[in-house]
């Protein structure tokens, strides 16, 4: 084979590679403000709730989601004490719309960055919002606890949540009280 025709092949079978990584991961991508009972779930961060709202400290690495985990949160629920990042549940979740993670889209174009540089993040190469938003997402991330007691108007404006925690008119999916995200 001549040095010509192994660099085209060479070329043409990176193509073929990155053409089935990209119709891969759609569900391969992860949630990072997951739930618990989705299998695959690791620990993300830890939420730290103050009057400002919350605070998420991101581990250097997932632990995986077991029962000794998660009777660590005790006496709170898990989702109160950890971020969770778990395989996008896609068209199983309230927020995707078919193609999108429509909470992703309304952090960033609602909620204020609270951070300049991007924080660590060890899913960020497989995050659902990192690939759809960018860094714009990551900037808004840390504010992010999956459940929000008292959420601000803006905070049940970003997760479509109407007072007392029932789903907006047209959003899909099921109370959730205290919102969660």
């Amino acid at each position: 084979m001549a040095v010509w025709d192994l660099e085209c092949w060479i070329v043409e079978g990176r193509r073929k590679m990155l053409k089935a990584a990209a119709a891969g991961t759609r569900d391969t991508l992860l949630c990072p403000s997951s739930q618990p009972e989705v299998k695959g779930a690791r620990v993300l961060g830890v939420v730290q709730q103050s009057e400002n709202g919350a605070a998420v400290s991101y581990l250097e690495q997932l632990i995986p989601v077991t029962t000794e985990v998660m009777r660590w949160a005790a006496p709170f629920s898990p989702t109160e004490v950890f971020r969770l990042a778990a395989p996008c549940q896609t068209n199983r979740c309230p927020h995707f719309d078919g193609r999108n993670c429509g909470l992703a889209t309304r952090i960033v174009k609602i909620l204020p960055a609270v951070v300049e540089q991007l924080p660590h993040c060890p899913i960020r190469g497989e995050c659902r919002w990192f690939r759809q938003e960018g860094g714009a997402a990551c900037r808004r991330c840390p504010q992010i606890s999956t459940v929000n007691y008292g959420a601000s108007e803006t905070m049940r404006n970003v997760i479509q949540l109407a007072p007392g925690g029932e789903p907006r008119d047209g959003v899909p999916g099921e109370t959730l009280a205290p919102a969660q995200v």
